[in-house]
This record gives C-alpha cells, structure tokens and sequence, in this order.
C-alpha cells in the first residue's frame, strides 16, 4: 500500500571544499547577475519613463517605470512555482542555468524595443509584455540560487551566506550595474545618453548570460539534493510515495508557515527597495547629481550594502534569527526617516554619501538573515519551491513601494517624506512578522 510522505530530511552532510566554494560563488554571482539585470532599469528610470510613459506630471512617467518593475516583481512567483517545482524534482543546478540565462537574454531585449516616439501606444504594452517573461525567469534564479549555497556550507556558515548570497549578490549587482552606467555615461553623454545610452545599458546583459552559462554548467549538484533522492529511491522501493513539493506546501502546515513568511518578505522587500532601489532615483531628482558623480555614489552604496549583509547575516548565526530580525526592524524604523530627510536637505556631497551609505547598510540589513530563515522553515524536499515562492511573493508586494511612494508624492521636493513615512509602515510590518515566526536556527533538514 502506497503512502504520502514528504518528511524526506537528510542529515547533516559533509561536504568538500572544492565543492562549497563552487556552490558559494555560484550562489552569490547568480544572484548578483540576476539583480545586475533588474538594476539596469531602475539606473535608467527618468529617461525610460519619458520614452515609454510619457506624462506632464513629473512623477507620473517616473511612477509608471516603478510599476513596470512591479510588473516583474508580481511574475516572479509564477516562476519559482514553475523553476522551484524544477529544481527540488530534478535538482538546482538545471534550474540556475536555465534562470539566469533567460534574464540576462530579456534584460538585452529591451534594448531593440522601439519607443513611443517611434510607434506610438504599442511601445509601453511591448515593454511590459516583456517586463513579464523577464520575471518568470528571475523568480527561477531565486529558486535556485537561495538553496544550493546554504545547502552546501557548515552550519555555523549559513547566516553568513545568507547575507552573502541576498545581500551582497545585491550589493554586487548594483555594483556591476555602477560601473556600467558610469561607461556608458561617459561614452553617452547628456542628450546622447536618452538617445542611445539606455540601449547600451540594457544590452550590457548578454554579458550576464555569458557569465552565467560559464559559471554554472561546471557546478556540482546541491549535496542535500542528492542525498534527497537516494533517500527516495529506497523508500519509493518500500512503497513509500511523495508528494509533488507544490502540493506539499499548499497542503497543511505548510501553507500557514507560507503565509507566515510573507509577514518578513514584504517587510524586508518593501525596505530594499525603498532604499538601494530608490537611490538612483533619489540622487537625479533630490539631490540633483549628475549622472558620473551618482554613479561614484551608487558604487560606495553597493559596498555599503554588501558590508550590511554580510555582517548582519552572520550575526543571526551568533544570536539567532528572530532577535537579528528584531534589532534590524528597530533600528531601520528611527534610521531610515532620518537619513532619508537629512540627505534631501544636505547641499554638501561629503554629508549626501554618508546618507545614502547609511541608507544602503539598513535596507540591505533588513533581508540579510531572510534567505537562511526561509530556507530552515522548509524541507529539502520542498526548499526550493517554498523559498523560492516567499521569496518572490513577499518581494513582489514589496516591490511595488516605490511606485505607491511616487503616486503619493505631488511632486519631486515631496518624495524624501513619502519615503520615510513608507518606510515606517513597511518595517512595523517586518516587526509584527518577527514577533510571530518561532527562531528557526539549527532547524535545517
């Protein structure tokens, strides 16, 4: 007689240098490559908006551009539904692959599409038509990338690449997408910039695809993964039936634990970007810098946030999840309005990069620790597919911030406050999901 089980949990694995270190900078450039794409847009916003959604209102066109990006955002959990299923049945590796070369593939795409200018209505539907094949496959990445890193390392490393792979993937790629808006502002200056930069800029990710099909077809399988599937082949032979992941985590428990997370998610989301996404806008509209000098900025913000998540992740190894959330939240809710407020009025440049560094370390400390939390409130067996959709869903919803604080905001000069007020909404949110969630360190199976 056959029986549902979904309780398959290897043991703690050891597991070869060689093979951790592939898996960590697999991981990391994965994701700094799959956010190199998404960053590409939000570096060309005010010029994209007057090319597609073109309006009098000033942040009207650049309102429509955030929720082009939501767009992706909203796809994302209909791609780690589709890449999760993959890559918890079949592995992590052929998910990652496929992911991040489909991104990097649609990130180059836009940089072919015609303007408004040029054909008229169809242009913003095309642009968003695309917007949507490129989030089903970043939601694939996040599948893939969020596993097989903390799969294989010690236990006592996964905080620490939590924050590694969340946070400094994203630091690294706002940073690599830095230093090609800085190449192509200095080939593209001014007017030449709204004319043929932006399709340099978007066309720069090939470069990802290329990357990534080189990094990950050496890679080795996720050690946990394997052990999974020797441990369901035998009990297969006994007779023994497991449930698809998808059906597994929308039955029971798990759907609750679902839910749960999202509590974390969205507020996490929604402080990432509120802050490292809104900064290019930020520097152009408020502080009026041009492209060169935010560019420098945008650089120092991304170390900024790979020192925060590193740091903040390895703290949760230290003290555990729930209290790492717990201080994060906190502070972020009597930070963030005062470095949001204070940069806006700061005339000198010194005092607007020690804002915008203080901004970059706690939005990026806000996420740091989640990847590790999501990835022990779930099973091998569903990893993947329960990671990858709480991710994406909570992100999805907090994606959308931005775009919700440029509608409030009747004109530019209102904008630091709309984001301050936003950002202590969104981070009592993360508060009230801390004081809910159980501490989940040690609880990887």
């Amino acid at each position: 007689m056959s029986v549902q089980d979904t309780s398959l949990a290897p043991a703690a694995i050891a597991v070869g240098s060689r093979q951790r270190n592939s898996a960590i900078i697999a991981s990391v450039l994965g994701w700094s490559l799959d956010l190199f794409d998404l960053f590409i847009l939000l570096y060309v916003a005010p010029v994209v908006g007057q090319l597609f959604f073109p309006s009098t209102h000033p942040t009207w066109s650049l309102a429509a551009v955030y929720a082009s990006f939501a767009v992706t955002l909203l796809m994302r959990p209909i791609g780690s539904a589709l890449f999760g299923h993959y890559a918890d049945v079949h592995g992590r590796k052929g998910a990652m692959l496929v992911a991040i070369t489909g991104v990097g593939l649609s990130t180059a795409a836009f940089g072919l599409l015609p303007t408004i200018h040029q054909v008229g209505a169809i242009a913003p539907v095309i642009f968003l038509l695309l917007r949507l094949v490129q989030g089903v496959f970043v939601g694939g990445v996040v599948a893939s990338t969020h596993t097989i890193g903390t799969e294989s390392v010690p236990a006592n490393w996964r905080g620490f690449m939590s924050g590694l792979v969340g946070g400094g993937g994203a630091g690294i790629g706002a940073l690599l997408a830095s230093i090609v808006f800085l190449i192509t502002s200095t080939l593209f200056p001014g007017e030449a910039f709204a004319e043929t930069g932006w399709r340099v800029m978007f066309f720069s990710g090939l470069l990802s695809s290329f990357l990534g099909w080189f990094i990950f077809r050496n890679l080795e399988e996720s050690p946990y993964w394997k052990e999974m599937q020797k441990q369901k082949a035998a009990k297969k032979a006994e007779g023994v039936v497991a449930q698809t992941p998808l059906k597994a985590l929308f039955a029971g428990g798990y759907r609750n634990v679902l839910l749960v997370n999202l509590l974390i998610t969205i507020g996490g989301g929604a402080g990432y970007y509120l802050t490292s996404g809104y900064m290019p806008t930020f520097l152009k509209l408020i502080n009026q810098l041009p492209n060169q000098t935010s560019s420098y900025i945008l650089m120092a913000c991304s170390v900024s946030a790979l020192i925060s998540a590193v740091l903040v992740g390895a703290l949760s190894d230290i003290i555990g999840r729930k209290k790492t959330f717990m201080l994060v939240g906190v502070a972020a809710i009597i930070l963030l309005p005062t470095f949001y407020l204070g940069m806006a009025k700061a005339t000198d440049l010194s005092t607007i990069v020690l804002y915008a560094l203080g901004i970059a370390f706690m939005g990026n400390a806000g996420y740091a620790p989640v990847l590790i939390f999501l990835n022990e409130r779930f099973p091998t067996a569903m990893r993947a597919s329960g990671t990858g959709l709480s991710w994406n869903i909570g992100f999805a919803i907090g994606g959308m911030m931005p775009t919700f604080v440029s509608l409030a905001s009747a004109t530019p000069s209102d904008l630091p406050m709309s984001l301050s007020i936003f950002a202590v909404a969104v981070f009592a949110l993360y508060l009230v999901g801390t004081l809910i969630i159980p501490e989940t360190k040690g609880n990887f199976r």
